[in-house]
């Protein structure tokens, strides 16, 4: 978590306007979603890879265990569309393999085939879109976007705070943490769920006590927050590069389809 922070901050791509990569990276995972079309989210893959790896200079190696991270949840959806169960004396429909045991069938259907392949490739895509935004773009150019979409001040508010305390919480818990392995607080089963659940209960309470700080501070400013301002400036170059995209893409699969 803190190293993608770092890397939001720290990338090539950072001085680039955050509307623009806002507008890039939500358009082609809209595209992605809606057209459904797995040449589509592969192109798109590769397109924002390609950004994320040359263009923001983001370590290949680091982007690589990223996208293993949501594998376990992909791979346990594909699972559970590929295999079927069906009774043994039913008739199945169009399979590719099939595997009795007792009076049940398991089978893997063309049909649920051609879902899972579609579902890998949009979910891949959708990912990579996601990776290029919060790995070239700071939460707080993010939520600059968000209020000039005028969305609800509470709810970009609730954002940033959210976002603030998990930095707040992983550091708390690091402290807490390293002081219980210098008193041995782990070294049997036992003291290990004893130390558990005191981090747990000092996490909560110090928790607890930073909100009640954060709210003081505010009131004693009348309620009224200091907004982060956007200093970079528009380019037309890289509009005019996002309407090719968009249109290259929006044109090939239209082909494609045909």
């Amino acid at each position: 978590m803190l190293l993608i922070d770092k890397y939001a901050y720290m990338n090539k791509l950072a001085s680039v306007h955050p509307l623009e990569k806002m507008t890039f990276s939500l358009g082609l995972l809209l595209l992605s979603l809606i057209m459904r079309d797995e040449q589509i989210s592969l192109i798109t893959f590769l397109v924002m890879s390609a950004f994320i790896i040359l263009g923001a200079k983001i370590p290949l190696q680091y982007y690589a265990k990223l996208l293993l991270l949501p594998s376990f949840f992909l791979l346990s959806s594909l699972l559970s569309i590929l295999i079927s169960i069906a009774p043994t004396a039913s008739i199945l429909p169009a399979h590719l393999w099939t595997f009795s045991l007792s009076e049940w069938t398991i089978f893997i259907g063309n049909d649920s085939l051609i879902t899972a392949q579609q579902l890998f490739f949009t979910v891949l895509g959708s990912i990579s879109c996601l990776y290029f935004l919060i790995l070239t773009t700071s939460v707080q150019s993010i939520c600059y976007v968000l209020r000039q979409w005028r969305l609800p001040t509470l709810f970009v508010e609730l954002i940033e705070l959210t976002y603030r305390f998990i930095f707040i919480f992983l550091n708390s818990m690091q402290k807490i943490h390293l002081a219980q392995q210098a008193r041995l607080g782990y070294q049997s089963p036992l003291q290990w769920l004893r130390s558990i659940s005191m981090l747990i209960a000092a996490l909560f309470a110090e928790m607890f006590q930073r909100s009640r700080e954060l709210n003081n501070a505010m009131q004693a400013r009348g309620g009224e927050a200091v907004y982060w301002q956007e200093s970079s400036s528009y380019n037309k170059k890289n509009w005019l590069g996002i309407v090719i995209i968009f249109v290259s893409l929006i044109i090939y699969g239209g082909i494609s389809h045909d």
